[in-house]
């Protein structure tokens, strides 16, 4: 089996071993922040803070002082959107050196002994810390719990709170994972000094400043399950043997250090003695006490096994990702139940995809540090080492790892899979699994008879975050007679699509958050209400989201206000349709918060079954038939080879989630691209992806626009053929041309 790029690096590297490490799914218990790196032995000294009336240097000057910051500021992630820029200490001459040397004796700083930035590399794949959006130091919403990564060299505060300059420490921000951090002095910040216990800290990767509380320490060294490992077994030892060993008293000026020195002396001459009193028989366990004969995760791992065994005639009465006999829902794909915890897990996890193109996690678990990628082009699915070990049989994995290409458990056709058992409807269960998932239940919406053909009215339509009017394109499709399209977009590339394709049919109003109630009395009454919200902090594959309660997430709450605007008032039946749409790959709690809001259950679709590309995507709302089956018509374009110009040949029959990122055309884990030209390897065209989304030709080529900012219009798109499928029933309610 073919090896996976390495993430974290622009370059390609050399084919590798088919098992790819990945992080820790997030159902799983975070590990502890890793030991950072022993501090390098070169001090950097940091300048003297500025005087009140600083005197103007001269460049020789400035130039000496650029270097140090330089060598503290951090690398900036390539992805990272804003750099917070360090200001420079103005440079002294040598009387206020002179007058300030007192001052510095007053108000002694430290030395400084920087570690590096940590990168963990783990297996064939780096994973670079992402940038995160620090809030600025005055905000009351920052919350930061600093823990230090290790001893330091660092000289302590005057106030003794512990956190010296240049200490490496890792915070815990609201919504994030630990981020390691260094603290620094406040005149690097070029900000005011910091009050008495708190402390400024300069986040890596992006060289952003917070001021953190010192009362929020929580040293990695003072809870008891933190402990040095041979902390508890002498304690434990002398207890068994009669033998008591002196500690130091703990408080917070206690070094741990001493208190350890201290400890293994007292062993040492406890060894040297003989064990007294009662002898090395004295450390013997208790008689009734079994050993540990095995690791605890090996322990666990077995524990699996004998569950799964000892259920294996009722194996639907366990939960095959975990072994937890609390089972919710029955696993989709293959034979076997699924927890609470699991569920919610697959639910978020299932259609989240790497930069590769497969699934950041296993299919039967969500999880696994080490998977195994299936080799068929049309097939991204991944099993981690460990399910495959339990589940398929001991040595499995290593068989498939010299498999190639090796066809995953969803692909082959062979029936000797051990305890894994595909199930033969595992596509319709899927489907099902995803639209009856709710854990919440709403009243039906309301139903409208259709309307009688000499009734029928043209339609009506807002349409909010309207992109390039796939909406009108569709209902013109349909044959339905739109009286008016008012459209709310702040893109201007996609205006300028919707105003030359649509020949001005569409009246553009501008921001969202600027639509009041007084223009929906104005522009309405409508009959039809569409939108979905930017998906940028909503989508679990953004590292830094904020939710949907922060950034542009809220805007989800615009739709809402408009949508409750726009319906009829009490005693009006009219037929009334909305339609709000967003990204699978979300978290259950935001997907939760959306739903009741709209007080409705979402519906998946996937456009893989009515188009050449993947692209699953929730919908709320009341139109007729969500639920129905998704069917594909005699003009879909199902294959990649349909949709590509003459002389073209498609390497692959479906190609995944097309977005705004260029890298989202290349295909598998070797990054390949989906076309053959002239018998070399060649990207989608502008029109070949206008094909594979449903739009016309060249629907996006106007003003010129370069192919990356056609392929970004695209990305934000809906997909022409699932949006036919929602709005086919509404010919039943409006008139037609």
């Amino acid at each position: 089996m073919n090896a996976t790029g390495d993430r974290g690096e622009t370059e390609r590297e050399p084919p590798r071993p088919a098992v790819t490490k990945r992080p820790a799914p997030c159902k799983q218990l975070a590990p502890l922040p890793p030991q950072a790196p022993p501090p390098s032995k070169t001090q950097h000294h940091p300048p003297p803070p500025p005087p009140p009336p600083p005197a103007a240097a001269s460049p020789p000057q400035q130039k000496h002082q650029q270097q140090p910051q330089q060598e503290t500021q951090q690398p900036t992630d390539p992805a990272s959107p804003t750099v917070a820029t360090t200001p420079e200490p103005v440079s002294l001459g040598g009387e206020a050196k002179t007058a300030l040397s007192k001052t510095a004796d007053a108000e002694p700083e430290y030395e400084v002994r920087e570690g590096r930035s940590p990168r963990g590399r783990v297996g064939s794949r780096t994973l670079g810390f992402e940038p995160i959006p620090s809030t600025p130091p005055h905000h009351p919403q920052t919350r930061a719990t600093l823990t230090p990564s290790g001893p330091w060299l660092c000289s302590p505060p005057q106030d003794g709170r512990g956190f010296g300059i240049g200490e490496l420490v890792w915070g815990k921000l609201r919504g994030f994972s630990w981020w390691p951090g260094r603290i620094v002095s406040w005149y690097m910040t070029g900000r005011s000094r910091a009050a008495d216990g708190t402390r400024w800290v300069m986040w890596f990767g992006d060289g952003k400043f917070s001021v953190v509380s010192g009362e929020r320490h929580a040293p990695t060294a003072r809870p008891p399950s933190l402990t040095p490992p041979f902390g508890r077994p002498p304690q434990v030892a002398g207890t068994r043997a009669g033998k008591a060993f002196k500690a130091c008293p703990s408080t917070d000026e206690t070094e741990t250090s001493k208190s350890v020195d201290l400890q293994n002396k007292q062993m040492v001459e406890w060894a040297m003695t003989g064990f007294l009193p009662s002898g090395p028989k004295g450390l013997e366990p208790p008689e009734g006490i079994s050993l540990a004969t095995s690791s605890p995760q090996t322990r666990r791992f077995h524990t699996r096994i004998l569950i799964y065994l000892s259920s294996l005639y009722a194996c639907s009465e366990i939960c095959i990702s975990c072994g937890s006999l609390n089972i919710s829902i029955q696993h989709p794909l293959f034979a076997g139940g699924m927890c609470q915890g699991c569920k919610n897990c697959f639910l978020e996890c299932a259609y989240q995809y790497d930069d590769d193109g497969y699934q950041s996690y296993c299919t039967i678990c969500c999880g696994g540090r080490e998977v195994l990628m299936c080799g068929n082009n049309n097939c991204c699915r991944c099993f981690c080492v460990e399910c495959v070990d339990l589940l398929v049989g001991p040595g499995a994995a290593a068989a498939a790892i010299q498999e190639d290409p090796w066809s995953c458990y969803t692909c082959s056709q062979t029936s000797d899979l051990g305890l894994l058992q595909r199930r033969a409807d595992w596509p319709c269960r899927l489907q099902h699994f995803f639209a009856n998932n709710h854990d919440q239940d709403f009243e039906p919406p309301k139903l409208y008879a259709p309307v009688m053909v000499e009734k029928r009215q043209p339609i009506r339509v807002l349409s909010l975050f309207d992109g390039i009017a796939t909406g009108l394109l569709v209902l013109r499709e349909l044959g339905i007679e739109v009286e008016r399209y008012v459209a709310s977009e702040v893109c201007e590339d996609s205006i300028t699509v919707g105003i030359v394709r649509h020949q001005g049919r569409i009246m553009y109003v501008g921001d969202v958050r600027n639509v009041t109630r007084r223009h929906i009395l104005e522009w309405g009454p409508f009959d039809l209400v569409i939108g979905g919200s930017p998906c940028n902090d909503l989508s679990i594959v953004n590292p830094a989201r904020k939710g949907l309660f922060e950034g542009t997430g809220r805007l989800f709450f615009e739709f809402y206000r408009l949508l409750h605007e726009a319906r009829p008032k009490e005693g009006d039946n009219r037929p009334f349709f909305w339609l709000f749409e967003n990204v699978v790959a979300m978290g259950v709690s935001d997907k939760r918060d959306i739903s009741r809001f709209l007080e409705c259950n979402p519906v998946m679709i996937d456009a893989k079954d009515v188009s050449a590309a993947h692209r699953a995507r929730y919908f709320w709302g009341n139109l007729p038939g969500m639920n129905r089956p998704l069917s594909a018509m005699c003009n879909d374009k199902l294959e990649l080879q349909d949709c590509l110009e003459h002389g073209r040949t498609a390497k692959f029959g479906k190609v995944r989630t097309i977005t705004t990122r260029s890298n989202s055309i290349k295909q598998g884990k070797d990054q390949h691209f989906p076309v053959y030209m002239n018998e070399k390897e060649d990207i989608l065209w502008c029109t070949e992806m206008e094909r594979i989304f449903g739009f016309p030709v060249h629907y996006t080529d106007v003003s010129n626009m370069s192919r990356l900012a056609r392929q970004r219009l695209l990305g934000r798109s809906w997909s022409v053929p699932v949006i036919r499928h929602l709005f086919a029933p509404l010919k039943d309610y409006f008139a037609c041309v």
